[in-house]
C-alpha cells in the first residue's frame, strides 16, 4: 500500500508541476503577444506620421505648383500685350483687354484648381494618417486584452493544479483512513 500511495503522491505532484508550467507558459504567451501587438502599434503610429507628412507635403507642393502657373499666366499676359503693343493696339481697351481678361479668368480657374487637387491628395494622406493612428490604438488595447487573457489563463492553471492536487490528497487520504 506504501507503494501505490508514493505513486499516487508522485503522479499528483507531476501534474500540479505540468499544470504550474502550463500557467506560466500561458502567462509568457500573453506577455510576448501583448510585446508584438505593441510593436505592430509603434509601425501604425510611424506609418501615420509619415502619411502625415505626405499631407504637408502635398499642400506645400500644390502652393509652389500653384505659384509657378500663376507666374506664367502672368508672362502669357504679358507678352499678349506687347504683341498687341507691336501691333499698334491700344492694350487697355476692347478686343485686347477681353483677351487678357479671358486669360486671367481662365489662368485663376487652373491655379484654383492646382490648389483643390492638392488639397483632396492631402486629405487623402489625412484619412490615411487617421486609421493608422486607429488602428495603432486597437493594437494597444488588443495586445493589453491578450495580456490580462494570459494572466487569466495562467491563474486558472495554478489554480487548477492546486484543486488536483489538494482532491488527489483529500482522496489518498480517505483511502488511507476509510473516509467516504
Amino acid at each position: 500500500m506504501a507503494v501505490m500511495t508514493t505513486i499516487a503522491i508522485a503522479s499528483l505532484a507531476i501534474g500540479a508541476y505540468q499544470t504550474y508550467r502550463a500557467g506560466k507558459a500561458a502567462k509568457k504567451q500573453g506577455e510576448a503577444n501583448q510585446a508584438a501587438a505593441d510593436s505592430s502599434a509603434e509601425l501604425f503610429d510611424f506609418n501615420a506620421a509619415i502619411a502625415t507628412t505626405q499631407a504637408k507635403d502635398a499642400v506645400a507642393r500644390g502652393a509652389e505648383e500653384e505659384s509657378r502657373f500663376r507666374v506664367g499666366v502672368r508672362g502669357q499676359i504679358g507678352a499678349q500685350r506687347a504683341g498687341f503693343a507691336a501691333g499698334n493696339i491700344d492694350v487697355g481697351y476692347g478686343s485686347a483687354a477681353d483677351v487678357q481678361a479671358d486669360v486671367a479668368y481662365l489662368g485663376e480657374l487652373d491655379a484654383l484648381t492646382i490648389r483643390n487637387n492638392a488639397a483632396r491628395e492631402a486629405w487623402g494622406h489625412k484619412v490615411q494618417a487617421a486609421d493608422l493612428t486607429k488602428r495603432g490604438q486597437i493594437a494597444r488595447k488588443e495586445g493589453v486584452n491578450l495580456a490580462e487573457a494570459g494572466r487569466v489563463n495562467a491563474q486558472s492553471a495554478y489554480l487548477n493544479g492546486a484543486s488536483t492536487l489538494l482532491t488527489g490528497a483529500t482522496n489518498l487520504y480517505s483511502a488511507k483512513y476509510g473516509f467516504k
